[in-house]
């Protein structure tokens, strides 16, 4: 493989495209996901082997221009043009080809060897359409290749009319706007002339006629002279259409995409509505969509649940032989302790990712796939800008029941960083299936299921209080909801397999060091007699404030490891499961609400760290500490008050 050619290229296009079906197609187990420099948005790169070539590919962020709107688009055209990639494979939905077109034409302008892949081709005759592909690639000069992502067709095509276009030499070409928007695009060119930039000239002259900041701060650097003659231009463009120039040329696109459909388009009137219309209706109904949300979540829940329960009993099964086995090999020395100990924090991820994060993941993916998270999206948009964010934000929230680590994650889908923190900030509220089971194995159990589900109620309160008040105090407004709305497919179960593997290999790489670095040092502090100190020390606060034993404040401490231990840990302390011979019914519940906002557990705080730097992350620990101690000693008081129990 060593005198194999070397090739870069990129998969661009719009959301919910196919792109990344596309991506996991060419790469397959060959590819890693990270995150651009600096920045919180993935980065996908992969390598094939290919007719002599070792291509590497790039699957850039799902964006509908390259504007200056968010990250995604600036970090894809700054891609584009500063790393040269040697082919654009454009990845657009046939059956809405009118609008990734418009993305098309802005990709040509930046004047790089350019293939368009229309996917979706399967789907044409379901809705009626016809394509004239040939007459397609005539008027846009480019290589237009029929593509179904989801069974491989099309995909190895892409890759020869890309490779063609090198081998011939083929310059890419631009198509042309009106007369009056041409000249001053040239105006603007020839004032362009003679200055070192890394942009085409005549893509500059487009975007200070869009009124791009990034690019007018560019040429002010270079040249301050051009922005002045730049605004004389843009001012005669403005007086001959009546409208902002930025609009100009967003109506110039629209129309130049409008005339390359007509000549390429059929569609033929359907006779009647079909299933996935049906569906589609039914999940979109300002009525009926949130039944069918409920519905279908709640069964998505349950299934995690039940499997979760079930095999989280399997696996402790399985390990709960392991420790007297361990000891009887190594002794009880203090060193084996702090190994066991470390074996025992493996276990514990175990116990966390195969029984909740894994099916969670895949039934997501599914969801995603299926076309259902973007309808989910749609319907809380309303509801999610009450808290400063947009209907997106609902998905790390929903992740946030199953585990708070991938919900933090998760927070890359919204676009802009103020978003990005509050939604963070707001699904480490959110009660994780390991909070669930203290409150279920606490109160759900003790005193009722009406107490436990009065708690989730009452963390919902608090999340869209606090999610007011810190979008009050944060500087900037909500975005508008602006996604793509795919058609319901059936989902591509290797596409959701890959993903699946890679949120998990994510997932262990930054929580597995800290949960086993974190239980050895609980398990030494253990060791060396410093626990009942700590307790003691901690007693103004459990006994004098939170009317809870002094040993609880052990419980808080290794909650910081898993949350469920505070749990276990109770029983082992107090030598049995039945919590109610030591512990009030006023006592339970505020342990339990004080588990639930006390402070993340180490992994969420280190996905927190990643995403949002350590000051953020720390700060939203302290807060949560503060928050939950307060909560707890008020509960208590109001609880005795009224002598409900």
């Amino acid at each position: 493989m060593d005198d194999e050619k070397k090739l870069n290229i990129v998969l661009a296009g719009n959301a919910n495209v196919g792109k990344s079906v596309i991506f996991n197609h060419l790469t397959g187990l060959h590819q890693h996901i990270g995150n651009w420099p600096g920045k919180t948005i993935e980065k996908a790169e992969g390598t094939l082997h290919y007719k002599g070539y070792t291509i590497d590919i790039l699957d850039l962020p799902g964006i509908y221009s390259l504007t200056t709107y968010s990250i995604e688009e600036i970090i894809s055209r700054e891609y584009i043009v500063t790393q040269k990639p040697d082919f654009i494979v454009n990845v657009a939905d046939v059956t809405n080809l009118e609008r990734n077109l418009i993305f098309t034409l802005q990709v040509l302008e930046l004047e790089k060897p350019t293939v368009l892949a229309l996917n979706f081709i399967n789907s044409l005759k379901e809705k009626r359409i016809e394509i004239d592909f040939k007459k397609l690639e005539e008027i846009l000069e480019i290589p237009v290749v029929p593509v179904v992502a989801i069974h491989g067709k099309g995909i190895t095509e892409t890759l020869d009319e890309g490779i063609k276009l090198l081998e011939k030499k083929i310059k890419p070409k631009f198509l042309r706007y009106g007369k009056e928007v041409e000249e001053k695009i040239e105006e603007l060119v020839q004032f362009l002339k003679g200055i070192d930039f890394t942009y085409p000239k005549r893509w500059l002259a487009i975007k200070l006629l869009e009124k791009d900041e990034k690019i007018k701060e560019l040429v002010s650097r270079k040249k301050p002279e051009i922005l002045k003659e730049a605004e004389k231009i843009i001012f005669q463009l403005e007086q001959v259409h009546g409208h902002d120039s930025s609009i100009v040329i967003a109506d110039e696109r629209c129309h130049l995409v409008s005339k390359i459909t007509k000549q390429v388009v059929k569609i033929t009137k359907r006779q009647k509505i079909s299933f996935n219309e049906r569906l589609d209706n039914l999940t979109c109904h300002k009525i009926w969509g949130y039944p069918a949300m409920i519905v279908i979540l709640g069964a998505v829940f349950l299934a995690i649940f039940r499997f979760g329960n079930w095999f989280s009993s399997l696996l402790e099964t399985i390990f709960s032989g392991w420790q007297i086995g361990f000891q009887n090999i190594f002794g009880f020395s203090f060193l084996s302790s702090l190994v066991w100990s470390g074996v025992e924090s493996v276990f514990a991820l175990i116990g966390i990712v195969l029984p909740y994060i894994l099916p969670f993941y895949i039934l997501l993916f599914l969801l995603e796939d299926w076309g259902y998270l973007a309808r989910i999206a749609f319907l809380m948009d309303n509801f999610m800008h009450k808290l400063g964010v947009h209907g997106k934000a609902c998905i790390p929230l929903m992740l946030g029941l199953g585990c708070n680590v991938p919900a933090c994650l998760s927070c890359r889908i919204m676009e802009t960083q103020r978003e990005r923190f509050i939604t963070g900030f707001l699904t480490t509220l959110v009660p994780c299936s390991a909070v669930t089971v203290i409150i279920m194995g606490l109160v759900g159990k003790f005193i009722g299921v009406s107490w436990a589900f009065g708690l989730y109620v009452f963390a919902a309160l608090i999340i869209f209080i606090l999610g007011k008040l810190i979008s009050k105090f944060l500087p900037g407004e909500a975005t508008e909801l602006i996604m793509e709305m795919p058609d319901y497919r059936r989902p591509h179960l290797r596409t959701v397999i890959l993903q699946t593997l890679f949120r998990l290999r994510e997932f262990v790489y930054i929580a597995g060091p800290f949960v086993i670095i974190s239980g050895i040092l609980i398990e030494a502090a253990h060791l060396a007699g410093w626990l009942n100190p700590i307790a003691n020390f901690l007693s103004p606060i459990t006994v004098k404030w939170l009317g809870l034993p002094a040993i609880t404040g052990i419980l808080l401490i290794f909650g910081i490891l898993r949350k469920e231990l505070i749990l276990v840990m109770l029983a082992t302390l107090i030598g049995t499961a039945n919590f109610i011979q030591v512990l009030t019914p006023v006592q339970m519940f505020t342990l339990a609400l004080v588990s639930m906002f006390y402070i993340p557990c180490i992994a969420t705080i280190a996905a927190l760290w990643k995403e949002f730097g350590w000051k953020k992350a720390l700060g939203i620990s302290f807060f949560e500490i503060i928050f939950a101690l307060i909560c707890g000693g008020l509960g208590l008081r109001l609880l005795t008050a009224i002598n409900i129990f």
